[in-house]
């Protein structure tokens, strides 16, 4: 019985393009979560505060949840 080792080189360029796509995507959910902060806080922002305290919120938190969305966290 033997063993063999199979040994396969990829194409040039390979790694170098699929490290391209990554930073074009990890760029993409960038800019689609400070959009979607942008679009939370000027949301809160145009709420007065007897509504924002109907939905538990007081004018402070809408920077506190902006913040969060930016960071991933929420």
């Amino acid at each position: 019985m033997s063993i063999t080792t199979a040994t396969r080189s990829v194409p040039f360029g390979a790694i170098t393009t699929f490290r391209l796509v990554h930073a074009i995507e990890n760029a993409a959910e960038a800019f689609a979560s400070w959009k979607a902060a942008r679009q939370t806080r000027g949301a809160l922002a145009n709420l007065s505060d007897s509504q924002l305290e109907d939905i538990g919120l007081v004018r402070a938190d809408a920077d506190m949840i902006y913040n969060k969305i930016r960071s991933g966290r929420y």
